[in-house]
């Protein structure tokens, strides 16, 4: 049988000319799984805001969820991994600069912690067994990766994937880098809100929306219906 992966500007070319019963199948398109929760806990402190970074494909979908987490306060399309100087669209998509397309979370530890963060990520953001690329998007900038922003967010995510990985949750090996010490670089305006603002669009509509849908099914209590958008 011949494979064949589009890149995101082809799939949504293709994916604009289908048929309207196939649009109505969106809601089955992404398939959750149901992990548990971490075993390893980050200490809360009353410090404030954290934040952390998380890569796992095209950042409209993953934006889309987690300003849909409540205790989330914002979440930043960008790039993560690579150099100022190449953090930009055109150059990303090249897949050679070391930028993974990434979120920045900014959220209040008192509303909702880092390892229920993680679990949305390995349960509903992503498919965390798929090496460079996820659905329709391949190349390294779709990598799968948490860029932590302290040692102890590190030793949580390591424990995390390594306590998922003896668990068997999936049925292949999460290859979830983990990327300390790189820079963010907040990615072009158009790039942000995308998914509230384009909630139509083929790509958009087979590809993240079930996962927003997903976030709601399968973590209600933390689920806010109204999403914390970049540009108010």
């Amino acid at each position: 049988m011949l494979k064949f992966k589009l890149s995101r500007n082809a799939a949504l070319f293709f994916a604009s000319s289908l048929a309207a019963g196939f649009m109505a199948q969106a809601a089955c398109a992404e398939d959750a799984v149901a992990v548990p929760a971490a075993m390893m806990m980050e200490k809360v402190s009353s410090a404030g805001m954290e934040k952390v970074v998380l890569a796992g494909g095209c950042f409209w979908g993953v934006q889309g969820v987690f300003q849909h987490v409540k205790g989330v306060q914002n979440a930043v399309s960008g790039y993560a991994g690579g150099k100022a100087d190449t953090a930009n669209y055109d150059t990303v998509s090249g897949g050679d600069t070391g930028h993974a397309e990434a979120v920045e979370i900014t959220f209040d530890p008192q509303v909702v912690n880092y390892a229920t963060l993680l679990q949305i990520y390995f349960s509903v953001v992503h498919d965390p067994t798929q090496l460079n690329y996820q659905g329709p998007d391949s190349g390294t900038q779709y990598r799968s990766a948490i860029f932590p922003e302290n040692d102890a967010q590190a030793q949580v995510a390591k424990a995390y994937i390594d306590q998922l990985g003896k668990a068997k949750i999936f049925n292949a090996a999460i290859v979830t880098s983990i990327e300390p010490e790189k820079k963010f670089y907040a990615a072009e305006d158009y790039h942000q809100d995308y998914l509230t603002l384009h909630p139509k669009e083929s790509y958009i509509a087979y590809n993240d929306i079930p996962k927003v849908q997903n976030l709601s099914r399968m973590f209600p209590q933390m689920y806010s219906e109204k999403p914390k958008l970049v540009k108010g």
